[in-house]
């Protein structure tokens, strides 16, 4: 697994699809649905022309931790929900999560702190969860 400023995530040596679907199921273990996709490959290509080797942005939520959020502050919905990023790199699969303690750490609420710091932990074990299925190359 690697960690940096506002993100965390593995590499996965799988098909790119295969990949996908790990990381759905994963997410879907730890409570977060996905309520948003943005394939940006297939954008690029539509809108510019541009050929991209695939990169999808899911939106993921987690719902009792998006309501206690929201009911701390309920400005805090522009900072969801997490984006997990999908892209393949030639020879691997990146699977990066945004670190929910980096964009909620914008907010000065001790609730919203907590919940930043659960949903953190929740998407590192799904992370985790991927990278048990497939031989992974960690990161540095």
């Amino acid at each position: 697994m690697f960690d940096d400023r506002y993100t965390f995530g593995a590499r996965i040596d799988a098909p790119f699809d295969d990949v996908r679907e790990s990381v759905e199921t994963a997410l879907r273990a730890e409570g977060f649905g996905v309520l948003t996709e943005i394939d940006v490959a297939a954008t690029l290509r539509a809108k510019l022309g541009v050929v991209q080797d695939p990169y999808v942005i899911l939106g993921a939520c987690n719902p009792p931790l998006a309501h206690r959020a929201i009911s701390a502050d309920p400005a805090v919905g522009v900072l969801l929900p997490c984006n997990v990023v999908i892209r393949d790199v030639g020879d691997a699969v990146l699977v990066e999560a945004m670190d929910p303690r980096a964009a909620m750490g914008l907010v000065d609420d001790a609730v919203v702190a907590e919940v930043a710091a659960e949903a953190r932990a929740k998407l590192v074990r799904a992370v985790a969860a991927i990278e048990q299925q497939y031989p992974a190359e960690a990161l540095a």
